[in-house]
């Protein structure tokens, strides 16, 4: 397998990112949903594309300095490759171009696998937010960076 390329996320990705979606987010973004979010000028959206396929994708808007990361995703069997990570590397940076000086998540509180991911790219634990999760409802931990 090749090194993924994460770029900017392009129309023609959706078909894949929604599939990947639907395996990984709970409920997930409908396909209209990142297509409108494609055309705000105050998102960001990135694909890693791993042997012409998307591998992976997150999503981030902007608002002022701080950015609000809402999705991050990648193929159950691509899983564990580190894939996740860059493409948080590559938004952090793309980030710092538009300004961006800190990011906020929230992430299921039992999915320990991205909590540790988050805390390896540099996220720290805040908060919780009691039952922010629906389907099934769960809590959310709340993560910053910057």
């Amino acid at each position: 397998m090749s090194e993924p390329e994460i770029r900017l996320m392009e129309e023609a990705d959706l078909a894949e990112v929604v599939a990947i979606e639907k395996e990984a987010i709970t409920p997930p973004w409908s396909e209209q949903a990142f297509r409108e979010s494609l055309g705000l000028e105050h998102t960001i959206l990135l694909a890693a594309i791993q042997d012409g396929q998307v591998a992976g994708y997150c999503v981030c808007y902007q608002s002022f300095e701080e950015g609000e990361i809402t999705n991050v995703a990648v193929k159950k069997e691509l899983r564990g490759q580190g894939i996740a990570g860059k493409l948080l590397e590559k938004l952090c940076s793309y980030g710092k171009e538009r300004g961006l000086e800190r990011y906020i998540l929230e992430v299921r509180a039992d999915n320990e696998p991205a909590i540790h991911l988050y805390e390896r790219s540099g996220f720290t634990r805040v908060g919780i937010r009691k039952g922010f999760y629906e389907q099934p409802v769960e809590d959310a931990v709340i993560m910053v960076k910057g």
